[in-house]
């Protein structure tokens, strides 16, 4: 079999182990006979190099353009010259004057055979690259191979990952040799091949834990509708049953925690609560601010998507969490704004609202302090509303009759005419001064 012959059966093989199509490799390696012939021959020589794709045959030839007046004999030759070459040449035409491959046998095999590896290895990363890129958001296991200042450098197997300090959690250490668990967050090519990525901090490294440990997760009978959270310190994960019979928290901890344990060990103690998701938003947001016990949540403003909870005096602090951690975590997972506060601090906020608007009422003229505290604890605690009653909506109060009713309402609407009335003067005074 000869050399040749030799070529292509290679590129064969190559093309159907690896996936390279012969022709590509062809291609580049053309191209790189040109390169190596022009070593040879001057840079400033116009070359053409061909592999015949049937026989491996390899050719080179130097185009030149046939001039009546050759000014640069490296790209040009006389009509006399080209004529000696081809009868049919022409002025302003090309003419190829083949090359003695022979000269080139050694650079030629040398070329093919650097090409060739370089190509496999520029497949190969691509195909890593891919495989890579397919994974972003799953979980691997690898090996610390070695650190770069903080950054940790995993053994992956087939290639290397980085674990950089900013995905690492703060409070893990690892030592070389030791395994380690991650989520790949980028894939990217570099020029020593892909560029791999990991986290250990990403809320995904939570959720694929739960599916290698939860039967039920992986085969969706339990669904993770949510992850938040922060790492070394607390995660809240909110689960959801497809089984009416199947009960989500229940399936995600195992008997005696035998299925969230491995979990918190993998993350080297971090607290996990598991909260049963719900489309009522006071149940789901009270189940988020676990430990903690709710004992009321309130829509202050649906549209702004705020809640006031309260708790019990001693449930506060817990309710909050360190550095309020736990509150950030459940209003992340929730998707609302949540306002905490004690039994004690709601009662003397009720204090103060009654002892302002008692205050406010007194300033109607013939209302004292006692008749004032009674229309407020009532809810009529704004002048406006009660300019806008009626003397029936009044006398069902205690100690106020018909005249004291009247009374009260024709002072409000003094009061609201007077406020108009100097609101007035006030933008007239505004608008003078401009």
């Amino acid at each position: 079999m000869s050399e040749k012959s030799e070529l292509l059966s290679a590129l064969e093989q190559i093309e159907k182990d690896k996936g390279i199509k012969k022709e590509e490799i062809l291609a580049v390696i053309e191209n790189a006979l040109v390169s190596a012939y022009k070593k040879h021959v001057g840079k400033n020589v116009n070359v053409e190099a061909t592999v015949d794709p049937n026989t491996g045959e390899m050719a080179a030839r130097v185009v030149k353009k046939v001039v009546a007046d050759v000014k640069n004999s490296n790209v040009e030759i006389s009509l006399h010259d080209a004529k000696a070459i081809s009868a049919e040449a022409k002025i302003d035409e090309d003419i190829r004057l083949p090359l003695d491959t022979q000269d080139f046998s050694r650079i030629a095999a040398q070329t093919a055979k650097q090409v060739i590896v370089q190509k496999i290895r520029e497949s190969e990363r691509e195909t890593l690259l891919e495989e890579y890129k397919a994974k972003i958001g799953q979980m691997v296991s690898g090996v610390v191979w070695r650190f770069a200042n903080r950054n940790l450098i995993v053994d992956l197997g087939k290639t290397e990952a980085i674990l950089p300090v900013s995905e690492q959690v703060s409070r893990e250490r690892f030592n070389l040799g030791q395994h380690v668990r991650a989520v790949i967050i980028k894939a990217e090519k570099s020029a020593r091949g892909p560029s791999i990525v990991l986290s250990r901090s990403h809320s995904d490294l939570v959720r694929r834990l739960f599916e290698v440990e939860v039967p039920e997760i992986y085969e969706k009978i339990v669904e993770i509708v949510n992850v938040v959270r922060e790492p070394g310190m607390r995660s809240k994960v909110a689960v959801i049953s497809r089984n009416p019979k199947v009960d989500p928290v229940g399936a995600c901890v195992g008997v005696k925690g035998a299925r969230v344990r491995p979990i918190i060990e993998e993350l080297h103690g971090e607290r996990i609560d598991l909260i049963p998701y719900t489309n009522d938003t006071e149940k789901y947001i009270a189940s988020a601010l676990s430990p903690a016990k709710v004992l009321r949540v309130t829509v202050v403003d649906e549209p702004g998507k705020r809640v006031e909870v309260l708790v019990a005096d001693d449930m506060l602090s817990l309710a909050i969490g360190k550095n309020g951690h736990n509150v950030r975590l459940a209003a992340k997972l929730s998707g609302w704004h949540i306002d905490i506060k004690s039994e004690g601090q709601k009662k003397q906020e009720t204090q103060e609202k009654t002892a302002a608007s008692t205050e406010n009422l007194t300033k109607l003229e013939g209302i004292g302090a006692k008749t004032a505290e009674v229309l407020t604890k009532a809810g009529f605690t704004q002048i406006d509303r009660l300019a806008e009653s009626q003397v029936d909506d009044l006398t069902t109060l205690q100690g106020i009759g018909p005249k004291t009713a009247e009374k009260i309402i024709e002072a409000a609407k003094k009061m609201i005419k007077k406020q108009a009335k100097k609101e007035k003067a006030e933008k007239e005074e505004e608008n003078d001064k401009e």
